[in-house]
């Protein structure tokens, strides 16, 4: 018997695979493209039929805070803040107002924020502490080795730049926010990075002071 398939059997099989084929393509849903057009109207005016505010009320215009205890979050790699915004939904960064809002937003609300912030510029800041500068420049550029501190260069670049979704800008960061972070990584009030929750805890509040005064100057 012949078994191979006569040229209509064969061309019904074809013509039937690509039917399942474009059905499978059909139910299986896009994901949204990100739009940073949406994350600036979002973050400039918030929802408010859904009680969110305006994310400019704390974080300043285009992501330049002006709130020392508040971080400024433009230039910020897009991957990075993404990652927050989830880890605020997590017990590993509860933080009651952060957490709040970052649970009523959509994951493409993320999304759209995080590419907005992402191609924002950064004003820059300023070092203000003489008396540990070099402190803080050889943390920033050495670490301490005789604690087995490393260089904070090492992952967040050299210029504070950060790396994209593991590691922050720092550079130009407010001191007093730096420092806040650094001491809650130090007593486990922030624990989503395993690394820095090591790192802090072998610095002093000094060396911590000193570093976050250091990488608030870089540009």
């Amino acid at each position: 018997m012949n078994r191979r398939y006569s040229p209509v059997v064969r061309s019904m099989f074809i013509a039937m695979m690509a039917l399942f084929a474009g059905t499978a393509s059909a139910a299986t849903p896009q994901a949204p493209k990100v739009d940073p057009a949406k994350g600036a109207t979002l973050y400039a005016d918030g929802d408010p039929a859904r009680g969110l505010p305006s994310c400019l009320s704390c974080h300043g215009a285009a992501g330049n805070s002006t709130i020392v205890a508040n971080p400024k979050l433009a230039g910020q790699p897009e991957g990075y803040l993404y990652k927050q915004l989830v880890d605020f939904t997590k017990p590993e960064r509860a933080q009651p107002i952060m957490t709040t809002y970052a649970k009523m937003l959509t994951d493409e609300e993320k999304k759209n924020i995080s590419a907005y912030l992402a191609a924002q510029s950064q004003k820059p800041g300023a070092a203000k502490l003489r008396e540990s500068i070099e402190l803080g420049k050889k943390i920033y550029r050495g670490g301490l080795a005789e604690k087995a501190v490393p260089a904070c260069a090492s992952c967040h670049g050299p210029a504070g730049a950060g790396n994209p979704s593991k590691y922050p800008r720092i550079g130009g960061q407010h001191q007093d926010y730096t420092i806040a972070q650094l001491g809650l990584f130090k007593g486990h009030g922030r624990k989503n990075s395993v690394e820095m929750t090591t790192i802090a805890q072998r610095m002093s509040d000094d060396e911590i002071k000193a570093v976050a005064d250091y990488v608030a100057g870089l540009k």
